[in-house]
């Protein structure tokens, strides 16, 4: 179990090296007149002064526009945390994603991360609204009311975690929402029973069972890291890909938190 009090920051020189757009010093060519560049990295050392800290970087790969192109950035604050019961605890966690090309504003969501699998969720938008300021007039005050409306949204996740974990399902219902979960990320007629019962499966003792807390995170983590096999148009069976693109696992995670809180 890591030491929840000492989690693992990352420097500006970490993140240099990880995500370089995040320190790009200009806008692209085209941006509008109205844009005002913000780089990134002030908003880090802003979310510093508010206790949060970089845990995890990414950018989009991109051939053209170097440096302009979309990254996200993750967020944590180690005194804000759901303790379980059970000892499942779990981080809130503030995800941005921004770009320097003008298409994009500083866009901010929850997401959560499960000490036991160190694995995280994005929390749906439903749940827990995304957040945005425009490159028109970043400052500080706003950054710190942003912040503040996704903390006192924090109530809503506990909530909606409180109540996954009191509902429990038959085999039958957990085979149905695999699948849904599923059809989220591939074609449902490349979905075989084997691919639903590759998702099923635990990948540790604390994720055992049909509670739909604990069914819905290992579908959700099996599905992400590619662990299951599917058909493809040729008829032939291939296992699945880790998702390595960032925005695509933050659409899949979203949607399928969404699909989740159905069942509640």
């Amino acid at each position: 179990m890591l030491n929840l009090q000492n989690a693992d920051f990352k420097s500006l020189d970490d993140l240099k090296s990880i995500a370089p757009s995040i320190f790009t010093s200009k806008g692209s060519e085209d941006t509008s007149e109205k844009y005002i560049h913000i780089p990134t990295n002030k908003v880090i050392r802003d979310m510093e002064l508010l206790g949060w800290g970089v845990i995890d970087a990414k950018e989009v790969k991109a051939r053209k526009r170097v440096g302009f192109q979309k990254h996200l950035v993750v967020f944590r604050n180690p005194d804000v945390v759901i303790e379980g019961n059970d000892g499942d605890n779990v981080f809130p966690q503030i995800l941005l994603t921004n770009s320097h090309d003008g298409k994009n504003s500083f866009s901010f969501r929850g997401g959560l991360f499960r000490m036991i699998c160190e694995n995280g969720l994005v929390v749906s938008t439903e749940e827990f609204s995304a957040l945005k300021i425009r490159h028109i007039g970043y400052d500080f005050e706003t950054l710190q009311k942003t912040i503040k409306e996704i903390v006192e949204q924090l109530p809503l996740t506990v909530e909606s975690m409180n109540k996954m974990k009191k509902v429990e399902l038959d085999e039958q219902q957990a085979f149905d929402f695999a699948k849904s979960l599923l059809e989220i990320r591939i074609d449902s007629s490349n979905i075989l029973d084997q691919s639903v019962q590759d998702v099923l499966l635990p990948q540790r003792k604390q994720d055992e069972g049909l509670g739909l807390w604990e069914v819905f995170n290992r579908i959700q983590e099996n599905i992400i890291e590619g662990n299951f096999s599917h058909s493809t148009l040729s008829g032939k069976i291939r296992k699945a890909r880790y998702v390595k693109n960032f925005q695509q696992d933050l659409d899949l995670n979203s949607k399928m938190f969404s699909k989740a809180l159905e069942l509640v």
